[in-house]
């Protein structure tokens, strides 16, 4: 490799942002555009009885 090659310096672009502000700016573009997901259905056959269920499984009581 020539010596004016190893000289030379490739053009710097500067947009006047942090690499750091600007992964932070995408972050909290993406969290607030992105819908929260809905939690997973919970399948209990009808031929279990509600004595079996695990209580984090059961459905809250109407009060």
């Amino acid at each position: 490799m020539p010596a004016s090659e190893r000289d030379e310096t490739p053009p710097r672009a500067s947009a006047g942002v942090s690499m750091r502000d600007l992964l932070a700016s995408c972050a909290a573009a993406r969290a607030v555009s992105t819908p929260p997901r809905a939690p997973a259905p919970v399948h209990v056959p009808a031929s279990t009885s509600a004595a079996t269920v695990k209580p984090e499984l059961r459905r809250p009581e109407a009060a």
